[in-house]
This record gives structure tokens, C-alpha cells and sequence, in this order.
């Protein structure tokens, strides 16, 4: 799950600097936006999982 993360925000921060470079195609940081936030909402909730599940295996 971790590396999947990481491509999807490798992919995401690539298809930004894609889309600033060649300046005329707006689509590609839109959807790498997009990419990102995923990434970040899928961290933010796996984060809180791994430490709930941490935390209640250790009462």
C-alpha cells in the first residue's frame, strides 16, 4: 500500500510540473492535483489506522 502511495504521488507531482512546463496543457495539473490530494487523503486515514490499531493492541 506504502508504494503504491508513493507512485501515485510521484506520478501526481509529475504530471504537475509536465503541466507547468508546457504551460498550455491544464489538464495534467488538474489531474495531478487531484493525484495529490488522494495520496494525501490516503495517508491521513492509513496513518490513523496503523495508529488505532497500534494502540489498541497495546491495552
Amino acid at each position: 500500500m506504502r508504494a503504491m502511495l508513493w507512485v501515485v504521488g510521484v506520478v501526481g507531482g509529475a504530471l504537475i510540473l509536465l503541466g507547468l512546463l508546457l504551460e498550455a496543457v491544464r489538464w495534467l495539473v488538474i489531474i495531478g492535483l487531484i493525484a495529490l490530494v488522494v495520496v494525501i487523503g490516503l495517508a491521513f486515514v492509513k496513518g490513523r489506522q496503523v495508529a488505532r490499531h497500534r494502540s489498541s493492541g497495546r491495552r
